[in-house]
Formats: C-alpha cells, structure tokens, sequence
C-alpha cells in the first residue's frame, strides 16, 4: 500500500510529522486566507452591518461544519489504524462504510440545518437589522453541505493515508476560485452577501472534486466494495459520534458566547467578527500539525509501536511551542495592520471604535496562544489512538468554560470580559486532555509487547 500512501511507522516522527503537516499548513493558510478575503470584501464592498450579518452567522455555520469534521475525522482514525496495520481488505470494507455513513450524515444536515437556522438566529439574539442578511447568508452555505462532507471525507481519507499534498492543492485551488468569485459576484455583479456565500460554496464543491479524484485513483482501494456491513458501521459510529458531539458542544459555547456578544451593540459584533476571521491564522499550524499527529499515532498504533507514539507526541509539543510563539508575535506587531482590511472605512469613527475592539481581543488570544496549540496535540493524540470518549469530555469541558466566562466575567469587567471565554476553554480542555493522554499511554504500554 505504500507506494500510493505515506507509511509513517519508520523514520524519523518529527521529520515525517514536519513534512506531513507543512502542505497541510499551506493548505490551511490558503483556506483562511480565502475565509479573510470573503470578510474583506463583505466588510469593505458591502459595510460593516453586512460584517456584522457574517459574524452573527459565525458560530451556526461552525455547528454544521464541526459535525462534519467531526464525523469524517473520526472515521479516518479507523482508516489510518488499518493502513498502518497493512490491512488492505479491512481497508476497503471501512472505507465504503465511511461513504455510506458520510452520505446519511449529508442528507440530515442538510435537512435540519435549512428547516431550523431562523429559529437558531433568534435565540441568539441576533439584531433585526442584520437578521435578514444573516439568514441569506447561512441558507446558502447550508445548501453546500453535500460539497462541505464530500471534501471533508475525502480529505481526512487521504491524510489517513500520508497524503497531504492533495488535500493542499484542493485548498489552494478552492482559495482562487473563492476569491476571484468574491470579487465578481459582490464588486461587478453587486449580489453582495449571497455572492460571497455563492463563492464559498462553488469554492467548497472544487475542493471536493480534487480530493474525490485523487481517492478513485488509490490502487489499494480498487475494487471498491459496495456493501453494508452494520458491525463496522457501528464501530465508525461509536469514534465519529463522539468528535462530532464535541464540535457540536463547542459551537454550542460559541452561540452562548455569540448572543452575549450580540447584546453590545452593532460595532462590538462587527470587531469582534473581525478578530474571529482572524483565528483561522492563530492555530493554522496547530491543526495542521494535529491533523499529522492523528495520522501518525493512529498508524504506529495499528503497528503497535508505543515508543513512536511517544516520540512523535513529544515533536508535537516542541512544535507547538514554537509555533505559537512565532505566530503571538506575528500577530501583537501586525494584528492592527491585518484587521484593518475587514473594516470599512467609510465613517473613520466607527472604524477606529471597530478596530479598537478587535485588536483588544486579538491581543489576549495572542499571549495564551500555546494553551490552544497543546490542545490540538494532546487531543489529536488521543483521537490517533481511537478515544473519541476523553476529547469528547475536553469538548464539555470547553464548553463550561467558555459558557462561565462568557456569561459572568462582562458583569465584572464589562465588555472586555467577553474577551477571556475562549482562552479559557482552551485551558479547560488542557486540563482534562493532558493527564488523560498519560495515563492511556501508560496502559499502552502494559498492553503492547515492547517495540523492536
């Protein structure tokens, strides 16, 4: 199987989890820099009420996405498990199971999501003014699902093999088509919130599209078994359900944190949304890298090597030290300078009220960052090893947090309290995924014979 896959239980963990995660970054790069220019344009060709309408949008659309991710990133963990253990039949037989599993979850998604979205935006609280422009924007990105899962299946499959330069191109080939469509449907075609909703879906659909190419071309799944095995799919279940449930509970927190945001008026939304299209950034390399780590400690736990597992954690640490450190920095010398490209500058007061929210809560998620990058290792490490139950509690755990901050700290400090909910999820989480990480490796340990 190798030679059309990345077998990643020889060699050096930190370089194979180096160059693993590198396209990936790129590819996520690409991805947030086409999330920014759909913020940019909205923001600057359309005003700051339509910026507003995005970010009200923000956290039901990451409700959807996160199920998605969720679920295809759980079943890639099996995928990875059997390609590590060389288990070509398995292989098939769970990747076709994965198909039909990622189909069902498309249809309901896209069912609930379309039939429920008014009712969401209106126990966030959303302003009457940005309502409309809000639900336009979400019907159509909601019609994208079928693309949304098709790409995300793909991907998370072809990672779970060592390829991550596909899942690249696809991205870098989405963020062209999302920007050149941006720029045509809201600045000559003026369709202003629709286009770059419109955009984002057309860009979703040819990401999808490259992924799905690279997949029918795997020798190693030919012939593709077209069956139904209920015992397999109740296995892919049981680590899909539980990561989804966690992004699910996440973005529940950030609707809770969204409506206390709401009630600050137009120009705090607006700045705050500003610095949220702007998060993408702050952890590009940590999930680029968790992405590696799954693939990494699922196959060398399919081989049953315990000390590359540890090694390869232990780059992941290093790695997100640094990586944060660099990417803080970046962004307390430069943040201003990024966030002024959301905000219009048609009234100069709103604009610098706007960007003084944003640069205030960007700064705070800066100097934490590297509470979030261990986040993404220790969390990615667990779900490599199949323990969707300890990530999914890091989810609840999450979600306390960042509900408890959100809600009580602004009475205190006013405003500015808002700013701490998601750092303190991130610590949260920290809390419950680390020891937990240990103590799995310890009974690893007891478990496998001591690696060669």
């Amino acid at each position: 199987m190798s030679e059309k896959g990345k077998d990643m239980t020889k060699g050096s963990s930190f370089r194979l989890l180096l160059l693993f995660s590198l396209p990936l970054m790129l590819g996520n790069i690409f991805q947030q820099l086409y999330v920014m220019i759909d913020a940019a344009v909205v923001g600057q060709g359309v005003g700051l009420d339509a910026l507003a309408s995005i970010g009200a949008a923000e956290w039901l659309n990451y409700l959807v996405i996160g199920t998605v991710i969720g679920f295809t990133q759980g079943f890639s963990v099996r995928l990875a498990q059997h390609f590590g253990a060389k288990d070509t039949s398995a292989l098939r037989s769970t990747f076709s199971c994965c198909v039909f599993l990622s189909a069902i979850t498309a249809f309901v998604l896209l069912l609930v999501s379309q039939l429920s979205l008014g009712f969401l935006l209106r126990i966030l609280n959303t302003p009457e003014h940005i309502f409309p422009g809000a639900v336009l924007y979400l019907r159509i990105l909601f019609a994208g699902i079928p693309f949304t899962v098709l790409y995300n299946l793909s991907a998370a499959a072809l990672r779970a093999f060592g390829d991550s330069k596909t899942p690249l191109y696809a991205m870098v080939t989405a963020s062209v088509v999302n920007i050149l469509l941006d720029c045509l449907f809201v600045f000559v075609f003026s369709w202003g919130i629709a286009g770059a909703a419109i955009a984002t879906v057309l860009a979703q659909a040819a990401a999808g599209g490259i992924c799905l190419f690279k997949i029918l071309k795997l020798s190693f799944l030919r012939p593709f078994v077209k069956q139904w095995d209920g015992r397999l799919s109740l296995s892919l279940w049981k680590l899909g359900l539980p990561m989804a449930f966690q992004n699910v509970i996440i973005s529940v927190g950030g609707m809770v944190v969204q409506m206390v945001v709401n009630g600050f008026g137009m120009l705090f939304i607006a700045g705050f949304t500003a610095t949220n299209k702007l998060y993408g950034l702050l952890e590009v390399a940590a999930t680029s890298f968790g992405y590696a780590v799954v693939t990494y400690v699922g196959q060398n736990y399919g081989a049953k090597s315990v000390l590359r597992i540890e090694k390869g954690v232990k780059s992941g640490i290093l790695f997100s030290f640094a990586a944060s450190a660099l990417i803080a920095a970046l962004m307390l010398f430069f943040g201003e300078t990024f966030l002024s490209l959301f905000i219009s500058q048609e009234n100069p007061n709103e604009a610098s009220a706007t960007l003084d929210i944003a640069f205030r809560y960007l700064k705070v998620m800066s100097l934490c960052l590297p509470t979030l990058y261990l986040l993404h290792t220790y969390r990615s490490a667990l779900q490599g090893l199949g323990n969707a139950l300890i990530p999914m509690l890091s989810g609840v755990g999450e979600f306390l947090m960042r509900v408890g901050v959100a809600l009580l700290l602004p009475l205190f400090i006013g405003e500015n309290g808002i700013f701490y909910a998601e750092v303190a999820a991130w610590i949260g989480a920290d809390f419950i995924l680390i020891p937990a990480y240990y103590r799995s490796i310890r009974k690893l340990k007891r478990n496998f014979s001591p690696d060669l």
